[in-house]
């Protein structure tokens, strides 16, 4: 079988097992497969650190996903897909963390839930080619999967990492200044957070996040959503998706209506930020109309 027969016959597995429509396979042709040229291109010696950022439905796990299977296909590199989804504290690390600091972080989502010392070893041990165990993170019950569900990484000399796409919705997010931080944005911030200590403590959770993790990577790409009022509709529809697939499971955590729009307001201050001022640092921009569909790569001129 050829190189593009191969591609073609998963990108059809992949838009199946992901449900998308069949138009999907223009996307491939004209964004996914240039940028994973792109990707492999930039490849050296080192194994390649690419940071992907994207708000919640904006297609991150999606892009991912083809990127990893299209690059092991024309390369035969070895691919590890990783999220930021997947490093949260579990739930009684979160009640610990809202005990000890603020209520609001109980729910997972902003800088400080997430177990940033797990993360930093995990990604440094790809980098070195070191073996390495990747959690996973389950938000239909909302705490993470057995160890035994984890992914192995590097535990095979012949299978040794050589690309690392790492995705989340707030990689290479820029931290904000006091000032910006000192007015509530929403109705969650000026009820829940009057005094500014949760936002203040997550802004210097995403500096140590940039510092110790996001600025080592070799490259930043930013799946820019059109506004935030989209961020919130794609999120609706990832919430009745993760429903559909979890209707037979006990114990979940799926949320209503009223709770998914409580839930959203903990992202929205670093959302409107990033999307106001990642695109003039990150090394590659796609742009996503309010119909989802991507048109081009902006790629940024060396100076």
């Amino acid at each position: 079988m050829t190189t593009l027969s191969k591609i073609q016959e998963e990108s059809k597995r992949l838009i199946k097992e992901m449900k998308l429509p069949d138009s999907f396979s223009s996307s491939i042709d004209d964004i996914y497969i240039p940028l994973a040229e792109i990707v492999m291109n930039k490849k050296e010696a080192e194994p390649l650190f690419i940071s992907i950022n994207g708000a919640q439905g904006t297609g991150k796990s999606t892009l991912t996903q083809f990127l990893k299977h299209l690059i092991e296909i024309k390369s035969g590199l070895t691919v590890a897909d990783i999220s930021l989804d997947d490093f949260y504290l579990t739930r009684k690390e979160r009640v610990q963390l809202a005990n000890n600091n603020h209520p609001l972080f109980l729910t997972r989502g902003v800088p400080g839930t997430h177990d940033a010392n797990l993360m930093e070893n995990t990604i440094s041990a790809l980098l070195d080619q070191r073996p390495c165990i990747m959690p996973r993170f389950d938000k239909a019950i909302d705490d993470r999967c057995n160890e035994s569900m984890w992914t192995q990484y590097n535990s095979d000399s012949n299978k040794l990492i050589d690309i690392i796409l790492f995705e989340g919705w707030c990689n290479n997010s820029p931290e904000q200044s006091t000032e910006e931080l000192a007015t509530p944005i929403n109705e969650l911030e000026e009820n829940e957070d009057s005094d500014g200590i949760w936002r203040n403590y997550a802004n210097e959770q995403l500096s140590n996040y940039n510092n110790k993790i996001f600025q080592q990577a070799d490259m930043s790409i930013m799946l820019k959503a059109p506004d935030f009022n989209s961020i919130y509709e794609w999120r609706t529809l990832q919430e009745n998706k993760l429903m559909d697939a979890t209707t037979s499971r006990n114990n979940l955590k799926i949320m209503s209506p009223a709770e998914l729009q409580r839930f959203i307001q903990h992202y929205e201050r670093i959302s409107r930020h990033t999307l106001d001022h990642l695109p003039s640092t990150a090394d590659i921009v796609i742009p996503i109309s309010k119909n989802h569909d991507i048109k081009e790569i902006i790629i940024k001129q060396s100076s």
